[in-house]
């Protein structure tokens, strides 16, 4: 069974707002809550739809990849690391936020859960990459540069001034969690929040860094190599997985999508995998037929046109499009020919045009529309 579409679930166009999607979700998700509706089956299932495409839209980068590549985007295997629905964990997106969502719907904010102080993944990176109209049809190798978060070269990404030390934080004993209970009408709960002096570290800096003020880390320019597969479009995207933000309290780096754009080609024309050129010859060579080059991508290729070919007649070159992303073959290119007409004619050519318009028993009227407009008009002029 397909899933339906995630805008439609939660009801909002593609151009909601998070504030649209957010008012959305909590509207349908109190509406489907099972603790609402006891032993209904239905609604259970649409509270779990529900959930589903609100951590997806909720997310800029998950609703960006399925923007792009539909349910495709954010499956876990396709999409690399998409979250389930199975547990309670925390993060940006994750059901932890969603939990948060509905306390807060049905008059909350008594929830005890911990914190979560482990390990964050780091922030993701996008750039635009723009590419030439043969670099997309081939494939190229790119260098990239990315201005992202490094450690600081002076203190190694430890924070301190070096030769200094960190200590154990005291306001926290070295946790990075500060506890405190807290009474309400439905008996205590013990609370846990993130201490303010370590920011969670356990630790504080005594002598912090001069070159990065006790954080760690700098700005810097990375270079990054980047192959762009033959195929891709305006639009496509690139991930390239561990090159974002570095992670917090030990976590892995985030990702950087590359989104690329390719540069118009001043001939040639692309939709999807076929290429579309328009090609300039001569009444002459239309009406005699005549062999020709025909520019691709591939360099130029001799094809015969037939005598008698009319204006704008199409003719396709097969596999000479481009290359099918991650597959094998190629699209096809497809040539207009464009006949033209002479605006200026010798006295030499004159004649000859004049002889042929007697053989063919045509009268020229040289002073209103005769031989020379139909032949403009006949050839597309």
């Amino acid at each position: 069974m397909s899933k339906r579409d995630y805008y439609e679930v939660l009801g909002v166009d593609r151009n909601a707002s998070q504030q649209d999607i957010k008012r959305a979700y909590r509207k349908l998700a109190k509406k489907y809550h099972p603790d609402l509706n006891p032993n209904n089956k239905e609604a259970e299932q649409k509270f779990k739809e529900i959930k589903e495409a609100y951590e997806v839209l909720s997310d800029s980068d998950k609703r960006a990849r399925y923007d792009q590549f539909g349910h495709a985007g954010v499956d876990e295997d396709a999409a690399g690391g998409f979250g389930g629905f199975g547990g309670f964990g925390h993060g940006a997106g994750g059901f932890g936020d969603i939990f948060d969502d509905i306390f807060d719907m049905f008059g909350g904010g008594f929830s005890s859960r911990k914190r979560n102080t482990g390990p964050k993944k780091g922030a993701n990176l996008k750039i635009t990459l723009d590419i030439k109209f043969e670099e997309a049809a081939f494939g190229t190798e790119k260098e990239i540069k990315v201005k992202r978060t490094e450690d600081c070269t002076v203190c190694n990404g430890t924070g301190a001034k070096p030769g200094s030390n960190k200590s154990t934080c005291s306001q926290c004993n070295g946790t990075g969690e500060v506890r405190y209970a807290q009474r309400t009408p439905f008996g205590q709960f013990v609370n846990v929040r993130t201490c303010d002096k370590c920011h969670g570290t356990g630790e504080v800096i005594e002598e912090p860094c001069s070159k990065c003020g006790g954080t760690g880390k700098e700005k810097r320019i990375k270079k990054i190599t980047l192959k762009v597969p033959a195929g891709v479009d305006t639009g496509s995207v690139i991930p390239l997985r561990g090159e974002g933000e570095p992670g917090e309290r030990g976590g892995p780096r985030g990702d950087l999508y590359v989104y690329i754009n390719v540069l118009p080609h001043k001939y040639f024309k692309r939709d999807g995998y076929d290429i579309y050129y328009e090609m300039p010859i001569s009444f002459v060579q239309a009406a005699l037929g005549a062999e020709v080059e025909v520019p691709t991508v591939d360099g130029k290729v001799k094809y015969k046109i037939p005598e008698g070919t009319q204006p704008d007649t199409v003719f396709r070159l097969k596999n000479k499009g481009i290359s099918y992303l991650g597959g094998n073959g190629k699209g096809d290119q497809y040539v207009k020919l464009k006949i033209q007409v002479p605006q200026k004619l010798n006295e030499e050519q004159k004649q000859i045009l004049k002889k042929f318009a007697e053989v063919s028993g045509e009268k020229i009227n040289e002073t209103k529309k005769g031989f020379f407009d139909k032949v403009k008009d006949a050839f597309g002029g």
